[in-house]
């Protein structure tokens, strides 16, 4: 229970349904100063007034551990080496449904049940019982995207009671029962970044290095129109904060930390047909045999496509019908057939067609 209203709300319908529920809040930092899902005193004490109005118990784990070491480390590594990660993929991954999973099983839960927008559908094949993740009912805040890498073991175990739900009926759900964070506002940047400056926490987070420095930002034809601030406080599709002024507007179309240069063009530049795809799952276990067309989402707030899929060597590579914008390394790319997942894995490339047409590196 981060504290808000929607693993509030999950708390009450399961109590209401007759289930023994006991309130668990994650302490993901070392200081409770983040906030959202990351453990704030404000949050932790919104959770356990919930709790207090159900008569549930309440419980406060502490995750800080894990959460360095499986979110952090890694968020900071991915920036300074020219990536954009999405970390609450990663703390879902690592800290949610495999480090709690496993604590409240151990403990003698029969299920975690959270406040995601997401489905879980139970189907039978062979005569054995099968899950498939589908998107939210409310397609606005579907969070299938960032659950892609649920297996069939983890959704065994799981229950996503808001996805049947729109935003408006959870609200509605928390004033009928007298919940005081029927109106607490969203947290939409990243928890542990609470003045949304990425950049500036992985400097603070990394002290020094190469990408952390000031550098060249260069046209795709190679001339050099400004100076950044070091390559790891960028990101692809990136417009306000550069600095460059060419009578145009101007985005980010590529990084290359190897050189602390960051390349910018046209808005049309940084579409890219396809990208390689690292640490591919499937829901159903093993890669598909042959190239399949699905429809393909590149980032938490963004559209699918759709495109080929081809496996290849534990990965895979991704062919657009249309090029997309912004395709963007250390982000995941998710495959969907209608509203169901059927894998994803992280971007490990992808070539802007403005960097193909300058002849820059690939």
């Amino acid at each position: 229970m981060s504290g808000g209203v929607d693993s509030s709300v999950v708390a009450a319908i399961l109590k209401e349904a007759g289930h023994r529920v006991i309130g668990v809040t994650l302490k993901l930092l070392e200081k409770t100063t983040g906030f959202g899902c990351c453990g704030s005193t404000r949050d932790i004490d919104d959770a356990r007034a919930v709790c207090a109005r159900l008569d549930v118990p309440h419980y406060v784990l502490d995750f800080s551990g894990e959460f360095r070491k499986n979110i952090i480390a890694p968020f900071v590594d991915d920036y300074v080496s020219g990536r954009t990660p999405n970390p609450c993929i990663a703390c879902n991954r690592h800290v949610k449904f495999d480090a709690l999973l496993k604590k409240a099983l151990a403990l003698g839960a029969d299920a975690v049940a959270t406040g995601h927008y997401a489905r879980i559908v139970p189907l039978v094949r062979d005569g054995k019982s099968h899950r498939r993740l589908r998107r939210a009912r409310h397609l606005p805040k579907d969070q299938s995207y960032v659950l892609y890498h649920l297996g069939q073991a983890e959704l065994a175990r799981l229950m996503f009671p808001v996805g049947e739900l729109t935003k408006d009926q959870v609200r509605d759900a928390a004033r009928r029962w007298g919940l005081k964070v029927a109106e607490k506002d969203e947290s939409m940047e990243i928890c542990f970044v609470p003045d949304a400056d990425a950049g500036g926490f992985v400097a603070a987070e990394a002290k020094a290095g190469p990408t952390l420095a000031e550098g060249p930002v260069r046209t795709l034809d190679g001339r050099e129109v400004g100076r950044h601030k070091g390559v790891a406080r960028y990101t692809r599709g990136q417009r306000s904060g550069l600095g460059v002024a060419l009578g145009r507007p101007v985005y980010v179309v590529d990084l290359d930390p190897a050189t602390n240069t960051v390349f910018v063009g046209e808005d049309a530049d940084t579409l890219s047909p396809e990208a390689a795809i690292a640490e591919a799952f499937w829901a159903e276990g093993a890669a598909p045999a042959a190239p399949v067309t699905v429809d393909v989402q590149i980032r938490s707030r963004h559209g699918a496509a759709p495109a080929v899929v081809t496996p290849v060597n534990g990965g895979a590579r991704v062919r657009f019908v249309e090029p997309q914008r912004a395709v963007t390394p250390g982000q995941a790319a998710v495959f969907y057939e209608g509203d169901t997942v059927l894998g994803g894995g992280v971007i490990a490339a992808a070539t802007p067609i403005g960097r193909t047409k300058s002849g820059g590196p690939r």
